[in-house]
């Protein structure tokens, strides 16, 4: 993705101007209120302003009364410049389109407007195609600027390429070059998200770690995932490729995995694993609302497989709060959140099996956040980063 600044070159004026960005991302503020929150004077805050609002970053918001005299307000811009995010998973894709603050683009009807699904196709031409079809109606409004498109994307991406380098649950992205070929196709920016690390954008900017720098969040749906923020800096390790807790084998006898190894904790500890044990418990396919309904009063054998996979899970949650001593431990799990009792189980189990010291100092907790709204946050701090570094 290439979001060039829109901000004259100077190292102060864009420094001011994404300060400015920053104070703006907690709501629409006047030029009085951006002096007071950064402590830059009065001149230098409305010429960076003056050039936000015509780079088409900021808009100007309705008067407001303030202490003395009517003050006009600023706002990160929503109308006249958008940013998508893409969600990539096995089955269904979502599409939200947002403002420069991350507020979805409102309906005819005046409300915020959900996510767009969408079925993802099984071969990668087909992928192509289908995006563009979902994206194309938004970035050719005439009178919309589309600065980017985020795409959470499951897997194993190489940032510095952004080449898939392995997809075991969507292989058809092996080796491709999804963002560059999007933007080939569509004439705009596009950017791949490791969707671990799109979870962690996601809760740091609208869920439960707003405010905290130090934190893990363990993605444990179709496949098992882990971002790591520390001082609100996702590690991504030497190649962007850091996280795959999910491929650690745990036995070395257990179960196929797709990155082509056995045994490993992805095949025990996710969503879709445990789907699959209670499928096999029972004798037959079922789907994950049959699953949860029948976790109120399981059978012996769907009892077994829900323990097993309460165990394998808070291993998980074990593992990541040892190696990396969280401030507080995010999970983003349907099993967790909606299976009555489970989720507990398991924090308690981490606890016995964490290192104590480690852990007491470790708040667990369901993640809110979605991997659609961390692939917009995640192309909004790319913007950020473009008008300029950070003070």
């Amino acid at each position: 993705m290439r979001v060039n600044s829109p901000i004259a070159p100077g190292l102060l004026r864009q420094m001011t101007a994404r300060r400015i960005l920053e104070v703006l991302g907690r709501g629409p503020a006047s030029r009085a209120d951006l002096v007071r929150e950064t402590g830059i004077s009065a001149p230098t805050v409305s010429k960076a302003v003056v050039s936000l609002i015509a780079a088409g970053l900021l808009e100007e918001a309705d008067l407001t009364r303030t202490l003395g005299r009517p003050g006009r307000q600023v706002r990160l811009a929503r109308q006249s410049t958008q940013v998508i995010g893409v969600e990539l998973d096995v089955a269904v894709g979502r599409v939200l389109v947002a403002g420069l603050d991350g507020t979805p683009v409102e309906t005819e009807a005046g409300e915020p407007a959900g996510p767009t699904l969408f079925s993802v196709p099984s071969t990668y031409d087909a992928m192509i195609d289908r995006l563009v079809e979902v994206l194309r109606p938004h970035v050719t409004q005439d009178d919309v600027n589309v600065l980017g498109v985020g795409i959470s994307t499951p897997g194993l991406i190489d940032r510095s390429t952004q080449r898939v380098l392995l997809s075991p649950n969507l292989p058809w992205l092996n080796d491709a070059y999804l963002a560059r070929d999007l933007e080939q196709r569509l004439d705009v920016d596009c950017y791949l998200i490791q969707e671990a690390n799109a979870l962690c954008y996601a809760e740091r900017a609208y869920g439960r770690a707003q405010g905290v720098s130090h934190f893990a969040l363990l993605d444990g749906t179709t496949g098992l995932g882990l971002g790591v923020m520390q001082n609100d800096v996702p590690i991504y390790g030497h190649r962007g490729l850091a996280g795959e807790i999910g491929h650690i084998t745990v036995d070395p006898e257990g179960r196929l995995c797709g990155c082509g190894n056995r045994g490993c904790l992805e095949t025990l500890a996710t969503d879709s694993s445990l789907l699959a044990a209670i499928s096999e418990a029972v004798g037959r396919t079922l789907s994950m609302a049959e699953a949860l309904e029948l976790s109120n009063d399981p059978p012996p054998a769907v009892r077994a497989a829900i323990d097993r996979g309460a165990t394998y899970f808070s291993v998980a949650l074990a593992a990541v709060v040892n190696l990396f001593d969280p401030g507080a431990l995010f999970v983003h799990s349907r099993w967790l959140s909606e299976c009555p009792g489970f989720f507990e189980t398991v924090v308690e189990q981490a606890r016995q099996r964490a290192l104590g010291p480690t852990i007491d100092g470790c708040r667990i907790e369901r993640a809110s956040g979605t991997k659609v709204q961390g692939a917009v946050a995640g192309v909004l701090r790319r913007v950020l980063d473009a008008v300029g570094p950070s003070t």
